[in-house]
């Protein structure tokens, strides 16, 4: 299969090379000539702008920046809208607008592309090596037809959506990431102060229960089902030891900011009668604040378990 590619960059010259690694003829393009060197050396060839590369390819996939590179690569002079033959597919594998990415999506969809929101996680590392979460959203025809390619560039390419929900989950992974990274923080600070060694500290809670399991892993068993009773471990609990440590903070002065924040909503949610459901039933007072439901088949949580 001919496969476009344009951006590489950190993660794009990797990435490209794993697809063309995966027996796919591959034809790049980039701002900086030479950083294709190494694609062309192992048979890739160069274009020299984003039109010639779609004019030549099958699927065109792209590693760029942000929304403004993306739609300039797309729709600018001499952009890949310019050379797309009508049956080609365009994947964005760059954490975009879903926003951005709905509207090529209607405007390309006229001239007979199919495009795909594809961000990627894995990081360098997981780039180089093929070990990176691909979340497609748009079509699933044209996902399932290029998926051979998908799998060479990683190692769990996963169909989300409809157009715009790759880009939404590359969102929700990486704001969770930033806010965790947030609180930890917050409360190593808070550890650090009241007279730990960091080193001792990260070595402690590394074994608790918290860190022997992946971050979003925790979500299957209350908040994703609605199923808070019996409790995992008590609200009421939960609520004592946040307050503990809350108190730390004040002896010590250290400025605790989301502690104060999650134990106001642990006490919302005991005023409400709820002190002895699972503690992750306060998590649910932000379902009503965004107005949204969320309860899945606790057999649909299985499955995908079940999955890795």
């Amino acid at each position: 299969m001919k496969v476009g590619f344009i951006g590489l960059g950190t993660m794009g010259a990797s990435i490209a090379l794993n697809a063309i690694k995966g027996q796919n003829s591959l034809v790049v393009h980039d701002i900086n000539r030479d950083a294709a060197n190494p694609h062309l050396d192992i048979g890739a060839e160069w274009a020299s702008s984003p039109k010639e590369v779609a004019a030549q390819s099958d699927v065109v996939f792209t590693s760029l920046p942000g929304p403004p590179e993306v739609e300039s690569v797309v729709l600018g002079e001499d952009g890949l809208a310019a050379g797309f033959n009508k049956g080609s597919a365009y994947f964005d594998l760059s954490t975009n607008s879903p926003t951005v990415m709905r509207r090529l999506h209607a405007t390309m969809q006229e001239q007979g592309v199919e495009v795909m929101d594809a961000p990627v996680s894995g990081g360098p590392d997981g780039a180089k090596s093929g070990k990176m979460a691909i979340w497609v959203g748009g079509d699933k025809a044209t996902f399932d037809k290029y998926k051979p390619v998908l799998d060479a560039m990683g190692d769990a390419a996963r169909y989300i959506g409809p157009i715009g929900a790759g880009s939404i989950a590359k969102l929700v992974h990486n704001l969770s990431g930033y806010i965790m990274g947030a609180a930890l923080a917050e409360t190593f600070t808070m550890g650090v102060k009241a007279g730990l060694e960091p080193d001792a500290l990260w070595e402690a809670v590394r074994q608790g229960a918290l860190g022997r399991r992946r971050s979003f892993d925790t979500l299957h068993r209350n908040y994703l089902p609605q199923r808070f009773d019996p409790p995992d471990f008590a609200l009421r609990l939960a609520r004592k030891d946040v307050a503990l440590a809350c108190e730390v903070g004040r002896e010590f002065e250290v400025p605790m900011k989301l502690s104060h924040t999650v134990l106001a909503e642990m006490t919302e949610a005991i005023n409400r009668g709820w002190g002895g459901l699972d503690s992750r039933v306060s998590m649910t007072l932000q379902n009503e604040r965004a107005g949204v439901d969320i309860k899945v088949d606790p057999a649909r949580l299985q499955e995908i378990i079940d999955e890795d």
